[in-house]
Order: C-alpha cells, then structure tokens, then sequence
C-alpha cells in the first residue's frame, strides 16, 4: 500500500489517494487561526503531498473563514494541476450571522456557498462537494435533489456527506436512488483508535450502500502522537489539545489506548502517529484518511503510514485496547449471540467462494 495506490471511492468510478491532505490550517484568519499557516509555509507542503503521488485534497468554505479555498486556488493554478486533482470542499457554516439563509443545508445557502467556493478555488467545478453538518431542519430529500441539480449543471462531479446520522444518510441514498437522482459515494467522519463509535452503524451502512468513508482526525487531534503525558491534572503536552476550549477529558481508556499503541510502536519500529494512521487507512469501508501537517517533515512522516503492515497479532492488541462496550441493540449482533440463531454446526453462510468473480486492477491484483 502506497500513495500511488488509488482506490475508488464508494460505488463510483473516482480514484483517490489512500492519504488526502486535509487543509483546514492553511490560511491564517477566523476559527482556525490559532495553528493556521501562511500562503508561503502552506506551498511547500501542498507540493510535497503533489510529489508523493498525492491526488485528493480537502477544505471547506469555513476554513480559515474561506482563506484555506483562497491559498489552495492559487497553490493549484501555479502548479497546473487542477485536472489531476480530486479537490473537495463542504458547505453549511454560516458565513453571514445576520442572514438566516446564509448557513444550513437548504437549496439556497447550498447554491450560494457553492457559487463562492468555485471563486475561492479560482475553479469552474468541483469533484466532489460535502454537506458538512446535519443542521436538523433542512430536509434529506432537498439536498439531494440540489446536489442531483448541481452534477446537472456541471457545477460538481459528485456528491457526499459529512458529520451526519447513519439514519439521515442512509435516508439520502435510499431516495437518490429511488428517485434515480445522483448518489451519495462518501461520508467524511471522525475516526481513530480512541474513536471509535462509528463502527456499530456508519461502518455496516457504508459498505451496504456503496459510501466510502474518509476518516479525519485519525490521531485523535494529536493526543495519539505521543506528545502528551498523563498528570495528576490531566495531561502536559504542547498541542492543541491543551489550549482553552480545546481542553478534553481523558479518561482512563484513552490512556489503556495510547499506552498499547505507543508499546506496538516501537516494537515496529515506527511513530505512535504512522500506527495510528495505517490502522485507519486498513479498516473496513474507509476510502481513504484525510491527514493535515504543519511542515514537510511532519507530512512525510504521516505519508510513511503506508509504508508497512500491521502484524495480525498487534493489531489485535490494537484492537482489544480501544474496543469500546458493545451497547444495546449492537451486543446482540456479535458471533455468540448469533449462536442463539442458527445452530453452528449447520454450516449456514452466505456464498461459497468463486460464486461472485473478483474484481481486479491494472496490476492483477485482486481487490475486492
């Protein structure tokens, strides 16, 4: 697994790197401002994604109050590479406090957000575009049918979704693809060791309904890096998550985690934050995981989580530390529960192997 191994993303023919290049820090304005980074230092890290084999490349209309969509259009046009690039943005942030149109899911914000990010991005399209939150008014089937109308117009390739119920995403490509309308091929959300409440539900419905998923935060904002130490007070660290409102709770399985990942680390011989990535980037449904940096050398250490294989046995280990409680319903879908309905010893499965043909790449090799 490399950066020059592209996967389609969800049931659609897009190729996308394994890694995206996350761009909220890019720019120095607004809510990111704090650990933001100027057009100068931001450039030579979107090269170094470009030279590694990088294609896919995310921000949104919020980031740094639109500034991150300003330095990546130009960052594009001087590198000529708007064709080669999967470029992503999402709207829903409100961009004008005094106007009540101006931010949430409806047609109307959904259109004008997307007319100002095509002039931030200096682009006539966009590959794919993102509802970014559910703002719990807009109906489903009004965004699906604006983001059917933009693929329409040309205006976007391909539609997604981020930060959102399982139910009202599922709900969206139950109508888009009852109505024939344009389908949903990603869900962006969080997801790491220490996150890990996305498999019950997200995980099962992507893979049944043809979303991929793109994972952001796979470090769990810094915390599984190494970076920060338990205290009687909390933690000690330099890093976001030790600043004001960025402050969080870390509770004693967060610890249980980063005490494994860090032991599994060095017996690879790799970074706690490499592991972390790569454990991400090789779980089930995940498309590809957005991955941000605040320099070269730290984005080539994050491109390097693809450089190796996680053991059987360490992921195990991996796995059990940061398994979280199975709740209810989900505790009564696992293999011993099963048990109560199909007696074992009738050998009652899905499909023998063969009985679908595989799919193949370039290379002949076997990938689904």
């Amino acid at each position: 697994m490399t950066m020059n191994d592209y996967y389609l993303l969800g049931r659609s023919g897009l190729r996308v790197s394994r890694l995206a290049l996350g761009t909220m820090n890019f720019g120095t304005s607004g809510f990111h401002a704090a650990y933001g980074k100027t057009e100068a230092e931001a450039e030579p890290i979107f090269r170094r994604y470009l030279e590694a084999g990088g294609n896919f490349v995310d921000t949104a209309d919020f980031y740094t109050a639109g500034e991150s969509e300003h330095i990546l259009g130009r960052l594009i046009a001087s590198a000529g590479v708007r064709d080669r690039l999967v470029l992503t943005s999402k709207f829903t942030n409100s961009i004008d406090p005094s106007d009540p149109n101006a931010s949430g899911n409806g047609r109307k914000h959904m259109i004008r957000a997307l007319e100002a990010s095509l002039r931030r991005l200096d682009t006539d399209y966009l590959d794919l575009y993102l509802l970014h939150t559910w703002d719990r008014i807009t109906p489903v089937e009004e965004v699906v049918r604006t983001f059917d109308d933009l693929v329409r117009a040309g205006k976007i390739r391909y539609a997604g979704l981020s930060d959102v119920p399982a139910w009202y995403a599922a709900r969206a490509q139950s109508f888009a693809e009852a109505h024939a309308l344009t389908p949903m091929i990603n869900l962006q959300l969080p997801y790491s060791l220490i996150a890990r409440g996305i498999e019950p539900e997200f995980v099962p419905m992507a893979q049944s309904l043809g979303l991929g998923l793109t994972a952001w935060s796979p470090i769990g904002g810094g915390l599984l890096t190494g970076k920060y130490r338990r205290t009687e007070g909390g933690l000690s660290g330099a890093g976001r998550l030790g600043i004001g409102e960025n402050q969080r709770p870390i509770g004693d399985r967060d610890w249980q985690v980063i005490e494994t990942l860090e032991s599994v680390a060095a017996d690879l011989g790799r970074s706690m934050a490499q592991v972390a990535i790569n454990w991400v980037a090789t779980q089930p449904a995940v498309g590809s995981v957005i991955i941000g940096a605040s320099s070269t050398e730290q984005l080539d250490g994050n491109l390097a989580s693809l450089d190796f294989e996680i053991p059987q046995e360490a992921r195990r280990r991996l796995d059990e530390a940061g398994a979280p409680p199975a709740a209810s319903p989900y505790a009564m879908f696992t293999p011993e529960y099963q048990s109560w309905i199909v007696s074992p010893g009738l050998g009652i499965g899905d499909k023998p192997a063969g009985y679908a043909p595989p799919v193949w790449n370039g290379a002949a090799q076997q990938v689904g």
